[in-house]
């Protein structure tokens, strides 16, 4: 969108100008597109619910790290490298403090846009480097599709396995966020596909699957334009999560290693804070973040410190936290359709579920009734509820296990599960060895599918994404050419069969 040429005004800003009519003119769309699922009328005003306080953790700020100036080479008497070693440490842990501090308040996203369309390479050079991983060779090919006698699973297979890479650019010219993406969403609307990023370092990435490329002259040397893609510095550290509104579709909410989560709203093209700890010098980095259909102003998220926490959005300022695990909780979710339900995957090897209607304990010891839990080998990255009533989780101990709890609907509050129910019905080999440079792999299952068959995604080592379903058997190996890096971050479209993965360069495959 050209801006009239003002005098005085220099080529960056005039640029800069244009970036910011351009990134507002896809929320417009976008906000245009969202209104047509969600009907303008407000939902039923839910039962009022009983409020708890949790009181902040305390904790000693952190002290600069010293640096010994014998290891240094340096004289130990000198006091003067000394008090320079002692200052040059202190400045550096005000440095990295400033990097994790997060953002309060509100954001225009007109003056948080991210410059440019081409952010550098990343780690372009290292993709590939992972234990195990064997670029390019396929785990489930189109023999297993033709071999298949059960006919229903062999349509699907052929149906799911049909689904085409965009066409329009290639994934390394889709760069969707600047550093590695760390989550991805679908906007519900099935209008068009639209895909929400995150990047490790709090960067938000918005891409219209709709839009095509233009055509160019055959001359070789013609340059291709990038796509539209809209990004914005939301948080200051890893984001971890999208959740979106079913009550309003231009609301969506993002969760932060910066221990915040925000709200954007696409009509109004606002970035709003809607929770923070109190103490502005807390640290409760967010690993997740959920919403329940039935109750669209109750947050639920999950931090590295085991910890599982409640917030009314209607109610700032107070939030109620349970402990649920020693060490870190890398993902959980609420059933779709019994919410009360909540499943967790930790560090401590286990996938648990709790039960949201019976609350027990006192003080800091209260948490929901704990039905079951199970442990694998090694630690478990996600655990993700099915609307079937399954859940999936992936683990370290390289395995994808699926868990049938199809009759959930029947458990009476703080019900035990028994022991041989906790165990998984499915287990499927899978390689989950992420290393350093790749995103933790988790399965994401498909939340209301047209066809009623409850499937899930999870990407591949070697550069593929996996599409299973809740009996375990695999779907399709999504493929397609100039796929250079691991697309670790796979998410279904809640009804649609579209299917996005991000990869540790900010790039973006899309099948449709």
């Amino acid at each position: 969108m050209p801006v009239k040429k003002e005098e005085g005004m220099s080529a960056f800003e005039r640029k800069r100008l244009e970036n910011i009519a351009a990134n507002r003119a896809i929320l417009t769309d976008i906000s245009t597109t969202a209104k047509k699922i969600i009907p303008d009328k407000k939902p039923p005003k839910p039962a009022p619910r009983k409020k708890r306080h949790s009181e902040p953790i305390k904790r000693e700020p952190a002290r600069p790290t010293r640096t010994s100036s014998r290891l240094a080479g340096k004289d130990a008497d000198d006091d003067t490298l000394k008090r320079k070693f002692e200052v040059q440490a202190e400045h550096e842990a005000q440095t990295a403090k400033a990097k994790k501090m997060r953002v309060n308040g509100d954001l225009n996203l007109g003056d948080i846009v991210v410059e440019g369309r081409k952010w550098g390479s990343g780690i372009d050079g290292l993709k590939g480097i992972v234990r195990g991983a064997e670029p390019g060779v396929r785990t489930f090919t189109e023999d297993d599709v033709k071999e298949t006698t059960d006919q229903n699973l062999k349509d699907l297979r052929q149906r799911m396995s049909g689904l085409k890479l965009y066409e329009h650019w290639i994934p390394n010219d889709i760069k969707i966020t600047p550093q590695r993406v760390y989550a991805l969403g679908f906007h519900p609307t099935e209008d068009k596909p639209i895909v929400f990023a995150g990047d490790k370092e709090g960067a938000m990435g918005v891409f219209d699957g709709s839009q095509t490329a233009p055509e160019v002259d055959d001359d070789e040397d013609a340059d291709i334009p990038d796509p539209v893609i809209s990004a914005f510095k939301t948080h200051a550290r890893t984001i971890t999560s999208f959740v979106f509104s079913p009550t309003d579709a231009n609301a969506v909410y993002t969760s932060s290693y910066d221990s915040s989560i925000r709200k954007m709203d696409l009509e109004k093209g606002v970035s709003t804070q809607v929770f923070a700890p109190a103490d502005e010098n807390e640290d409760l980095p967010i690993s997740a973040l959920d919403m329940a259909a039935t109750e669209p102003n109750i947050l639920y998220f999950s931090t590295l410190e085991g910890g599982v926490g409640r917030y009314d959005i209607r109610t700032p300022g107070s939030h109620e936290m349970w402990q649920l695990s020693e060490q870190k909780i890398g993902g959980f979710s609420l059933h779709p359709l019994q919410p009360h339900l909540l499943a967790t995957a930790s560090l401590d090897r286990t996938m648990k579920v709790w039960d949201l209607r019976k609350i027990e304990g006192k003080g800091d010891m209260r948490h929901p009734a704990l039905l079951g839990e199970h442990e694998s080998r090694l630690s478990v990255s996600h655990a993700s509820w099915s609307a079937g009533g399954h859940v999936a989780t992936s683990s370290y101990d390289d395995t994808v296990k699926i868990y049938d709890f199809s009759s959930a609907s029947s458990w009476k509050p703080g019900q035990d599960i028994l022991p041989k129910a906790m165990e998984p019905a499915h287990i499927v080999r899978h390689n989950n060895q992420t290393g350093r440079w790749v995103t933790i792999l988790k399965p994401q299952w498909q939340k209301r599918p047209r066809d009623g068959i409850q499937k899930f995604v999870i990407a591949n080592m070697n550069r593929f994404v996996d599409v299973f379903a809740s009996d375990g058997s695999q779907l399709a190996q999504l493929d397609g050419d100039n796929i250079t890096a691991v697309p670790a971050v796979a998410h279904f479209h809640p009804t649609m069969d579209w299917v996005a993965g991000g990869n540790g360069s900010g790039k973006l495959c899309l099948w449709t």
